[in-house]
């Protein structure tokens, strides 16, 4: 039995005469995926056999009728597309495309399948296993027959059965090779024994056109040289050494642009050296053994596509780049290549800012880098590494001038070298900066704020308001910067900041284009107090009388005495004296009462640019009442008014003194409501302090009522304490 073939073995018409060893259609692997996500154990149950079971050894046949059988063709498997389940019949419809580019592929796939199903159990549990496959009972004997005579397969020999018929269809000679080295020799397989065959063929085609590419290319024809590897590469799409040979002939005028990026490769199509059409770009490098390499970076794109990214390329790798032209999946003329590219990116937006002996830098740095590194050269020549972080660098201590800076990237090689990107030189001038203002102060004096500091003894000192609160203090600024210097009028060491405003006053060193910011005083002016005056009441009170400033919810009123000590203060609301006045208790001696707005801000240095304040004299006093003569034996004397002047410590200016007489006993409203019957000038009665004086003999009809008053431009200030109407009627 060991030299006879299967078929000659089972004794039956047009059987296979050698078992399947590859199912060799294209695309096996996803049609095994959508058949295991259908739950379907091989593709012979999309036929749906039925109780008759599925006949595999001498054709594929489902059965037909009482004891008849159909033989699987594009027909029936259309129907079975149209009319089976929606998971199945996308495989149903698969075989008919398999039927109709080889008849015996779908019988070729089943056989394949079952072999294997039955190969992956013991060999004393196959017969159970061969009894649930649906096959048709007189064939399960042949099976299981063809499951002991067949080599069996591992998981890397089925990979490479499985794979045979893509990498043919692909034009990938090599891979086939590789392929069906890996399968047992010597099987009984005629088709893979002709694929086998092919593939030799073709390849000594492959070799031949090489070899004619090499030569063309030492004698110096590049033309023919490029000729030669198309003709390989056409043979063997995946021969690298005859893409190597053509990037190698058309890389010495590169065609494609490349840029490279933080995390990718940019590669750009040239204008006008692209044709229409379709192409494929590689990626070629060396791996990490030093071994050529080529990887697909965009497997099809249109020649009008933008640029294509490469985020594959490994850093410290050398690549290059070749776009090769297709036509219908296959190679169709000269590619175009790009120059070699070093994929160690440097760092990205370099920034380098001057301050006081120092320069600042910060980058963004690629994800990938190892490390950065930094070499100074100072302005004399020496040189320097600098410590550095992720986001950058301080280099403290500079002198002033210029300072030149070169920033490497260090990649970790896929073959385990530390690789340095080409660098990035930069430099920067450290200029002379101001020296900062230490202190700041504010001092008010007379309605106006005076300004003082310390440091900034190298430097412009500007007063300034920032918009948008104040930097903190030794903030390095550019003068151009700046807000405008502070524009408040004033004498010459003094300013008037603008009545109800609160601003934040900052002092700024200035020297040249550069500028630190100093420290900040809150300075507050609050409104005026437009005019106030006083009037004495009894019992040491006084009314103060005011104009209430606009905008100001309190005032602080205070009194001083002149000649003595004490005093006192007094917060009032604006609803409280518009409600009820404001009285103070000021004493009977002469006080100075001043009113001022209350500050709004806390800690701020207040200036007040007008104090509303008035003298109130001491409470003096002027009474005066009638003295009537006594009775004698030739009728009455004459009537005397006795006038007195009370006055505490004294009063500077004293009113004029008059007596008005009205008939009747109505009492005059005022100093000319009568008729005057006697004036006393202030000064006198400020010397005298108390006099009597004889009234007229009859003024006017009698009776008549007597009524005094005060009259000047102080006698607001002095009281007039009038006795009872009756004491004043003379009769």
């Amino acid at each position: 039995m060991a030299g006879q073939e299967f078929g000659h073995h089972l004794g039956l018409p047009r059987a296979l005469s050698g078992l399947p060893l590859s199912p060799l259609v294209p695309g096996y692997g996803a049609l095994a995926t959508a058949q295991h996500a259908a739950g379907l154990r091989h593709l012979g149950e999309v036929l749906a056999a039925g109780p008759g079971g599925l006949r595999v050894l001498d054709g594929l046949y489902v059965p037909a009728g009482a004891r008849g059988r159909r033989r699987v063709d594009v027909p029936l498997l259309e129907a079975l597309a149209g009319s089976a389940d929606p998971a199945v019949a996308p495989l149903a419809e698969r075989l008919a495309e398999l039927h109709r580019a080889d008849p015996q592929a779908p019988r070729r796939v089943v056989l394949y399948q079952l072999i294997n199903l039955l190969q992956d159990r013991p060999e004393g549990r196959r017969d159970a296993l061969a009894r649930t496959l649906g096959v048709h009972p007189s064939e399960t004997a042949g099976l299981l027959a063809a499951a002991r005579l067949r080599p069996r397969l591992d998981r890397r020999q089925r990979e490479a059965a499985e794979s045979l018929a893509d990498a043919r269809a692909q034009g990938r000679l090599h891979r086939l090779r590789a392929l069906l080295d890996r399968l047992p020799a010597g099987t009984a397989d005629p088709a893979l024994a002709a694929v086998r065959a092919e593939a030799a063929e073709r390849l000594r085609a492959a070799e031949d056109a090489l070899r004619a590419g090499r030569r063309a290319e030492e004698r110096g024809d590049r033309e023919a040289a490029s000729a030669g590897y198309l003709w390989a590469l056409h043979a063997a799409c995946d021969d690298r050494r005859a893409l190597g040979g053509l990037v190698r002939v058309h890389g010495r005028t590169p065609t494609l642009g490349t840029a490279l990026r933080a995390d990718h490769v940019e590669v750009r199509w040239q204008d006008n050296r692209e044709p229409p059409g379709e192409w494929r770009l590689l990626r070629l490098y060396r791996d990490g053994r030093g071994r050529a390499a080529v990887r697909t970076v965009l497997g099809s794109a249109a020649a009008t596509a933008g640029p294509a990214r490469d985020t594959g390329a490994e850093p410290g790798t050398t690549v290059r780049y070749a776009a090769l032209p297709l036509r219908d999946g296959r190679l169709d003329g000269p590619p175009l290549v790009s120059r070699r590219l070093l994929v160690a990116p440097d760092v990205s937006g370099l920034v380098l800012t001057d301050g006081p002996e120092r320069i600042d830098c910060s980058w963004h740095r690629p994800p990938a880098a190892a490390e950065v590194t930094v070499e100074h050269t100072a302005p004399d020549g020496r040189t320097a590494r600098l410590p550095v972080t992720d986001e950058g660098f301080t280099a403290t201590g500079l002198a002033a001038g210029g300072h030149a800076f070169r920033v490497v990237c260090h990649y970790r090689a896929p073959d385990g070298r530390t690789v340095p990107s080409p660098g990035l030189r930069a430099t920067a001038t450290v200029h002379p900066w101001p020296r900062p203002v230490r202190t700041l102060t504010a001092r008010p004096v007379a309605g106006a704020v005076r300004f003082a500091w310390t440091g900034a003894e190298d430097a412009e000192v500007r007063l300034v308001t920032w918009p948008d609160g104040a930097p903190a203090p030794g903030t390095e600024l550019r003068t151009d910067a700046l807000p405008p210097p502070l524009d408040w009028p004033g004498p010459a060491d003094a300013l008037c900041p603008p009545p109800g405003s609160y601003t934040e006053v900052a002092a700024v060193a200035v020297r040249g284009a550069r500028a630190l910011a100093g420290p900040a005083v809150g300075v507050e002016a609050v409104r005026p107090v437009p005019g106030m005056t006083a009037h004495r009441l009894p019992d040491g009170q006084a009314r103060i009388v005011l104009d209430w400033p606009e905008d100001v919810p309190h005032l602080v009123v205070g009194w001083t005495p002149v000649d003595a000590a004490g005093g006192g203060e007094r917060t009032v609301t604006a609803h409280a004296y518009r409600r009820g006045g404001l009285h103070l208790p000021v004493g009977p001696g002469a006080v100075r009462v001043r009113a001022a707005s209350v500050p709004r801000v806390p800690g701020a240095v207040v200036v007040v640019p007008g104090t509303a304040e008035v003298l109130l004299p001491a409470d003096a006093a002027v009474s005066y009442h009638l003295v009537r003569a006594p009775r004698r034996l030739l009728g009455r004397g004459r009537t005397l008014l006795r006038v007195t002047l009370t006055a505490p410590g004294g009063l500077p200016e004293v009113p004029e003194f008059v007596c008005v007489a009205r008939g009747g006993t109505l009492r005059p409203r005022n100093a000319t409501d009568g008729t005057t019957v006697l004036r006393i000038p202030g000064p006198e009665l400020a010397r005298h302090g108390s006099l009597e004086r004889e009234l007229p003999a009859a003024p006017c009809p009698a009776p008549y009522t007597l009524r005094c008053f005060l009259l000047g431009e102080h006698a607001a200030s002095v009281r007039l304490e009038e006795p009872s109407l009756a004491s004043l009627v003379v009769r």
